[in-house]
């Protein structure tokens, strides 16, 4: 099979923006350069990389997501080891809860470092960034250890364990740690999420419980706004380093005492591609900024055990 470089860098601008006149403006390069690159790929290839649609752009068939995928960690390999220089685009996805916390400063700092490297953030719950990644959408996912699949590589780097939330006005607000018995019988605010409801919910089950739920919400800041409002108390594991919601009511963190399966926040990636220098830096730039001593825009597990302790 005979490609360039050249061609697949025409395949992906084509890829990323679905259309051949979208990744002509991208890449200042003409629109019949960019087909007959297309073109020639397929032929070279035997297969189909696009689905046409009359004057709606492209979609990616499932080996053209393949390819994609693919062709990206292939150029930017080629580019890293030309220039000696950790550059290109990486598309990073992030869970929603994690997301406001980490990423900026997880992103702005590896662009500093690199400035020839571009994060693009994607963030969704688990069960649509696993798809994600197997799907060659993103990269590399930060996210938590949650029914990840044969095929996708997880890497841990810190441990949140689960808590209580409640209003500073709450009763339980003053305790230094509550059971899950003792939470029985008041109203949870549950972060319906999926998988991740499955997970707090998994919590009552272990111990023989029935909560009594009050109120579903997949938007986080949403379920901890109304337990400022003191609808109720809601289990969670990120520790935001802020104790307001957003509507400047304060909330406050009582530990859970027991035993509980903690939630384990790391990277995962697509066991079977080769990782480009770009993807391997940003690894090692995780392991770095993430850690049970340190997590961006968080309270870190260790610094949490040890004020509670003091």
């Amino acid at each position: 099979m005979r490609y360039t470089l050249r061609q697949l860098e025409y395949f992906i601008a084509a890829g990323e923006t679905g259309s051949i006149t979208l990744a002509s403006e991208r890449i200042s390069i003409s629109q019949p350069s960019i087909s007959t690159a297309i073109s020639h790929l397929e032929q070279e290839l035997g297969v189909q990389l696009f689905v046409r649609h009359h004057a709606q752009g492209l979609s990616l068939t499932p080996v053209g997501r393949k390819l994609l995928a693919e062709a990206k960690h292939l150029v930017e390999q080629a580019e890293g080891e030309a220039t000696d220089q950790v550059r290109g685009q990486l598309s990073v996805g992030c869970m929603v809860t994690l997301a406001p916390m980490i990423l900026p400063e997880l992103s702005h700092g590896f662009t500093t470092a690199y400035p020839g490297a571009q994060i693009r953030h994607v963030e969704a719950n688990q069960e649509r960034l696993l798809d994600g990644l197997r799907r060659a959408e993103i990269d590399i996912a930060v996210t938590y250890d949650l029914q990840i699949p044969a095929g996708i590589a997880f890497t841990p780097l810190a441990s949140l364990p689960p808590h209580v939330v409640v209003s500073e006005a709450h009763p339980f607000a003053g305790m230094s740690a509550l059971s899950l018995k003792d939470l029985a019988d008041e109203p949870l605010i549950l972060l319906d999420l999926p998988i991740s409801s499955e997970y707090f919910l998994a919590l009552f089950l272990q111990e023989g419980i029935q909560p009594r739920i009050h109120s579903r919400s997949a938007y986080q800041e949403v379920v901890r706004t109304m337990v400022a409002n003191g609808y109720g108390y809601t289990l969670a594991n990120v520790r935001p380093r802020s104790d307001l919601a957003l509507d400047g009511r304060r909330v406050v963190r009582v530990r859970l005492s027991g035993e509980h399966r903690a939630m384990v926040v790391g990277t995962a990636t697509v066991s079977q591609f080769k990782k480009s220098r770009l993807l391997q830096s940003f690894e090692a730039h995780c392991r770095s900024f993430i850690s049970d001593a340190y997590i961006p825009g968080m309270v870190a597990p260790a610094i949490d055990r040890r004020t509670r302790r003091e």
